[in-house]
C-alpha cells in the first residue's frame, strides 16, 4: 500500500505542484529555466525526495513596505515545487480540524469573505475585540509546530520533509523578533528555533496549523461563537463588553502556551458602530469603507505606473492589470465616489515616443 509520502512524491503530484508554482510566473527568469528542462528538474526533485537527500536552497530575501514593512523570503522555485507538492497531500488532513471562521489562506475562504463575516458579526453584537499577534511569522516557535504536524501525519519521511523546510527558514527573521521571555523558561529560550519565511506557502498553511488550538479554545472554552481569525488577526464579538475583557485576558494566558503575544495596548473592546479596522478596510454595521492609508498608497502606487506607462517601460496590459487589481479589491467596499476622485486625478498619459 503506497504511503503518504509516496503520494508527495509520485510524478503526477509533482506535476501538479509544478504548474500550480508556475501560475502567474511564467515570466520570470527563474519559472523559465526550470520549465526549460521540466521533466528532467522533476524527475531529479523525485529522486532526491525518495533518497531523502533533499536539501532547500538559499533564500532571497527583499522589504515590502505596504501595508506595513516586512521582510519577504522568496525560496528557489524548485523548492516552491516541493512546497506545493507537499501541501497538497497534507492540506486534506488539517482542513476537516480546522474551524469554519479561519480564512487565510484556505479554499473557499479568503479576504473578503473574511471581511463580510466580520460585517455579519458587527449587525448582530454590541461590542468587538479586535487583536493581532505580535511578529506573528518571526515568532512560531518550530518545536510547537513539529508536535502539532505530529499529531496528525502518521509518516516519518513526511515528517522529515515538512521539519527539513521547517530548518530552512531557522534565524532567517532573527532580525525581525524581539525576544519575549514565558513562565518557566530560562536564559536558553533565547536559543529556541524559530520562525517562518514569510513568502512560502508552506509558511501560510502552518500558520493555521499553529493557531488552529487556539481558535478552538475561544470557540469551545471561552464560548465564543462569534469569533474569526484572518492569519494573526481575530475578532470576537459578544453584547457584553464585560465578558470581552475577560476573554482578552484569556486569550493573553492561551496564547502564551504558543510562546506568541498581542498587541494588548490595542487591543481595546469597542462598540461595533464605530467602525471596526479589518484587513485594510473600516468595517461598519452598514457600511465599509477604505482605509485613508490604503487610498493614498494606491495613489502612489498609481502615479507610479502612470509614469512607466508614459516612459514605455509597462504596456497597457500591463498598467490596466494593475488599476483592475486594485478595483476588484476595494468594490468591496462604499468606495464608488473615492474610485472617480482618484481616477480623475490620474488621467492616462501619452506615451513618449
Amino acid at each position: 500500500m503506497a504511503s503518504l509520502f509516496d503520494a508527495v512524491s509520485e510524478w503526477d503530484n509533482l506535476w501538479s505542484a509544478f504548474r500550480l508554482a508556475a501560475r502567474g510566473k511564467r515570466r520570470k527568469s527563474s519559472t523559465a529555466a526550470f520549465e526549460q528542462q521540466v521533466a528532467d528538474r522533476l524527475l531529479a526533485l523525485q529522486d532526491a525526495l525518495r533518497a531523502r537527500t533533499y536539501r532547500p536552497g538559499s533564500y532571497r530575501d527583499f522589504l515590502i513596505h505596504e501595508p506595513k514593512r516586512r521582510r519577504i523570503s522568496a525560496a528557489p522555485f524548485a523548492d516552491r515545487v516541493v512546497h506545493h507538492a507537499l501541501c497538497n497531500r497534507i492540506e486534506p488532513l488539517f482542513e476537516a480540524q480546522f474551524i469554519a471562521d479561519s480564512y487565510a489562506n484556505r479554499s473557499g475562504k479568503g479576504t473578503h469573505r473574511a471581511i463580510a463575516r466580520l460585517q455579519q458579526h458587527a449587525r448582530r453584537h454590541r461590542y468587538v475585540l479586535r487583536a493581532d499577534v505580535v511578529q506573528h511569522f518571526p515568532s512560531i516557535d518550530h518545536e510547537i509546530l513539529r508536535a502539532r504536524l505530529a499529531r496528525s501525519i502518521d509518516d516519518a519521511d513526511v515528517l522529515w520533509l515538512a521539519g527539513t523546510i521547517i530548518d530552512s527558514g531557522a534565524g532567517i527573521l532573527a532580525n525581525e523578533y524581539t525576544m519575549v521571555y514565558f513562565p518557566g523558561d530560562d536564559l536558553l529560550a533565547a536559543c529556541r528555533p524559530r520562525g517562518l519565511p514569510i513568502g512560502n506557502l508552506t509558511s501560510q498553511f502552518w500558520s493555521n496549523v499553529y493557531l488552529s488550538d487556539f481558535d478552538w479554545f475561544v470557540q469551545r472554552e471561552l464560548g465564543c461563537s462569534a469569533y474569526l481569525r484572518y492569519v494573526d488577526d481575530f475578532a470576537l464579538f459578544s453584547d457584553d463588553c464585560n465578558t470581552l475583557w475577560r476573554w482578552k485576558r484569556a486569550i493573553i494566558e492561551r496564547l502564551a502556551r504558543e510562546r506568541l503575544t498581542i498587541h494588548a495596548a490595542q487591543a481595546q473592546v469597542l462598540p461595533t458602530h464605530c467602525g471596526i479596522p479589518w484587513l485594510g478596510f473600516v468595517v461598519y454595521p452598514t457600511h465599509r469603507l477604505l482605509k485613508r492609508r490604503n487610498a493614498l498608497n494606491f495613489s502612489r502606487r498609481l502615479q507610479d505606473r502612470l509614469d512607466a506607462y508614459a516612459a514605455g517601460w509597462i504596456s497597457f496590459a500591463e498598467l490596466d492589470a494593475s488599476v483592475q487589481g486594485w478595483i476588484n479589491h476595494v468594490r468591496y467596499a462604499d468606495t464608488w465616489g473615492l474610485r472617480k476622485h482618484i481616477f480623475s486625478a490620474h488621467p492616462i498619459p501619452r506615451r513618449s515616443g
